[in-house]
């Protein structure tokens, strides 16, 4: 099996999501070669994982990247081309599906192998199922973030330079400036640490404890679908099937029960900490250490022992 991946940047270095793909790529015994766009540098820290990298110039928007992207694709010929599920993603994962012909499959949070065939997972209707697609032949399929875990680096692969020309009339829209909303300043899916809150926490009012714990260990809060629902913190917070997936270091469940829903966008995570008065909570049956007490009494305990240690 041959894949072709997408390396998408922020600035000066690789989004997290993209860099998952790597592992994508090796859990389908699959050979692959990264595309990197504008960012040498990067390409450069790409190859560090094992994966050959083509390094192409030129691509400043939308267009000229599905252009780039489309001509590769025809001239490799990959059995599957993958991209992380980002903003940039979903616009040109489609436009380059209809431009070669191919399938197109988004939000992918799994991909398996039966039979000889590739088979995508995705939640559907809400996160409150998944559904299973096989594609005849090659698919375009953008990864949720936190799906894969991010890759240990390997040995130094080769980076190759590519020129594509990109007639000017492929261009349709110029981007001209870009407002950067406060809610982007949650990173959810590049977190080390998360510090999560659900029902059980009873009130707005305690919900603060999730958010000083977290303020104290230098993380991120998350949050369950009810407690958004609630109005305690914005929808921008949400971890699970109909939010996000993460993989951190370090996440911490607090007064969460556990429901499907939400610990399948948290299970990869490498330590879990879950907080919950009912011993039988299914969120203990995937945690690392399980704390069964009343959330609201034990919080601020952790968060004064969590002082102390930053003290010494």
């Amino acid at each position: 099996m041959k894949a072709l991946l997408f390396i998408e940047t922020d600035k000066e270095k690789v989004l997290g999501g993209s860099i998952e793909l790597i592992s994508a790529l090796k859990e389908l015994d699959a050979e692959g070669t990264a595309i990197v766009v504008n960012k040498k540098d990067v390409a450069e820290k790409a190859s560090d994982f094992g994966v050959s990298v083509t390094f192409v110039d030129g691509a400043s928007d939308c267009d000229t990247l599905t252009e780039i992207l489309s001509e590769i694709v025809k001239e490799q010929n990959p059995d599957i081309v993958l991209l992380a599920n980002t903003a940039m993603a979903k616009d040109i994962a489609p436009r380059i599906a209809g431009r070669v012909g191919l399938g197109c499959v988004s939000d992918v949070t799994g991909i398996s192998k039966e039979d000889g065939k590739v088979i995508y997972t995705r939640p559907a209707y809400g996160g409150t199922i998944l559904e299973h697609i096989v594609v005849d032949g090659t698919a375009v399929v953008t990864v949720r973030n936190g799906s894969f875990p991010k890759p240990e680096a390997g040995f130094k692969a080769e980076v190759t330079e590519k020129t594509i020309e990109v007639q000017a009339d492929v261009v349709k829209a110029k981007i001209i400036d870009r407002v950067k909303e406060i809610s982007e300043s949650v990173n959810l899916e590049e977190a080390e640490v998360i510090v999560s809150g659900g029902r059980g926490l009873g009130s707005e009012e305690n919900f603060k404890l999730v958010e000083e714990l977290a303020r104290v260990l230098g993380g991120v809060v998350g949050a369950t679908r009810p407690a958004i629902e609630n109005g305690w913190i914005p929808r921008t917070h949400q971890v699970g099937q109909s939010g996000k997936i993460v993989s951190p270091k370090l996440y911490i469940a607090c007064g969460i029960s556990g429901a499907t829903q939400h610990t399948s966008g948290m299970s990869s995570s490498n330590y879990i900490v879950a907080i919950n008065k009912d011993e039988e909570a299914p969120i203990f049956e995937i945690a690392d250490v399980s704390i069964v007490g009343n959330v609201n009494e034990i919080l601020p305990v952790m968060i004064e022992e969590m002082k102390k240690l930053k003290e010494k």
